[in-house]
């Protein structure tokens, strides 16, 4: 059974081998090293938090992460819900929903007042999840994106 804990550095190979899996999902290069790096700045310089579901025997098969943030119109914290994957061949087993969870509470528990996310418009999947855990689409935004720097 898989327990849902926050990542540490003793994690970071197995969290880099999930989220170069999930970039792969979302069609970006199979590129380790990348995610390597990417996962291991995040953690070192304290700039999100990350929960994993741990197997127990030093694998993990899926992992959530979080970044703060502010909303200035409503001037509160809020917590973005930036990334959210687990493994394909275990999917269906409750691990999403665990890592949501775990989520929505380290947000209560830090003072967050809004858990925020966006996903594909064709991961369904996902979309059924967030709404079996009373997240609402929102419909008076539109999300924009301007790419600065192409790698």
């Amino acid at each position: 059974m898989s327990k849902i804990i926050k990542a540490h550095i003793k994690h970071l190979d197995e969290v880099a081998r999930l989220f170069n899996l999930y970039r792969v999902f979302y069609k970006q290069p199979d590129d380790l090293e990348r995610a390597h790096q990417f996962i291991k700045n995040r953690m070192e310089m304290d700039e999100s938090t990350i929960f994993v579901s741990d197997n127990g025997d030093g694998t993990l098969n899926g992992f959530v992460q979080l970044y703060p943030s502010f909303c200035s119109v409503s001037t509160i914290p809020i917590l973005i819900l930036y990334d959210l994957f687990v493994d394909p061949d275990i999917r269906t087993k409750g691990i999403g929903r665990a890592l949501m969870n775990k989520a929505s509470q380290y947000a209560k528990e830090n003072g967050f007042k809004r858990l925020e996310l966006s996903t594909a418009k064709d991961n369904f999947i996902g979309q059924s999840l967030y709404e079996s855990l009373d997240y609402e689409v929102d419909d008076e935004f539109l999300h924009y994106s301007l790419e600065i720097n192409e790698d």
